[in-house]
């Protein structure tokens, strides 16, 4: 299994909408960069992933799990070649984990939440994942 982080504005797609749409889940979509499209290329039915509100809170607030691997973003006009994955919530972090947390912790310094914060999807190492998880009470 893979472990990936998925960054959202909440004023435009919340922790709270994902948990919504429930165990059918929804695409994720939005992402137009090449280097997050390949990270949604390599993801994997099961793969695990950080919820991250950006700007407003800057926190990792929940756990998402993919539901379905990547195929066109029907959202991209004709000819563009961008992807989505389908994804459902698995459960809120007891304790989100802020970014300032996050940078002040030193085994997370080379964690592409500080070191390519504008990158819209990441991947998240096994170590990685296991610290932030302890930090949010998983």
């Amino acid at each position: 299994m893979a472990y990936w982080l998925y960054k959202s504005e909440p004023f435009k797609w919340s922790w709270q909408q994902q948990v919504e749409a429930g165990a059918e889940g929804t695409f994720w979509n939005g992402v137009r960069n090449h280097l997050a499209k390949k990270h949604m290329q390599a993801m994997k039915l099961g793969d695990r992933g950080f919820f991250y509100h950006s700007n407003e809170g800057k926190e990792i607030v929940g756990l998402v799990e993919v539901i379905r691997e990547a195929y066109p973003d029907p959202t991209a006009e004709p000819g563009e070649p961008w992807v989505v994955v389908d994804l459902k919530a698995v459960k809120p972090m007891p304790k989100p984990v802020t970014l300032a947390q996050v940078k002040a912790t030193e085994s997370l310094s080379k964690m592409a939440l500080v070191t390519s914060m504008r990158l819209s999807v990441q991947p998240v190492t096994d170590e990685e994942w296991d610290i932030v998880c302890r930090m949010g009470g998983v």
